[in-house]
Formats: C-alpha cells, sequence, structure tokens
C-alpha cells in the first residue's frame, strides 16, 4: 500500500550517476545517469536506492539519490 497523505500519493525518484568529486553533486556526465525509477511511497524508493548503492560500491564516484516528488509537485505536502 502507497502512502498518502490528504489521498495524494508521495511519490519518490530514484537516480545516480557517477560525481566529479565526492565533495559535491556535479556529474560527470548527464547522459549516464541512471534513473532507477519512480516509487509509489519512501519505503519501496529506500529499498531501490539501497540495492542500486550497494550493487556499485567498487565506484567510490558512484552516488543515487531519492528525491521526494510529491514536494516538488505540491510544497504544501510534507
Amino acid at each position: 500500500m502507497s502512502e498518502q497523505a490528504g489521498g495524494k500519493q508521495l511519490l519518490h525518484l530514484v537516480f545516480g550517476g557517477e560525481l566529479v568529486n565526492l565533495d559535491g553533486i556535479d556529474f560527470r556526465d548527464l547522459s549516464k545517469l541512471d534513473v532507477v525509477g519512480i516509487f509509489p511511497d519512501y519505503k519501496s524508493a529506500e529499498r531501490a536506492w539501497k540495492a542500486k548503492a550497494q550493487s556499485t560500491v567498487d565506484n567510490a564516484h558512484m552516488r543515487y539519490f531519492v528525491v521526494h516528488l510529491h514536494r516538488l509537485l505540491d510544497p504544501a505536502v510534507s
């Protein structure tokens, strides 16, 4: 079951890529970003993020992120 606030879906995006350096969030090549997917709740997005992050553990410059799309779509929803 997906999390909902006021009947709205709480969508989350999981994506990642190789960073230029470990101190920032600038990607080395934007054309190579890995869009894992859009998930209906944080829990499933976190599982996907963890799996991708663990699968790239040998490359220290690879980073994956969870973006709270629902916050971008409707800033009033927390």
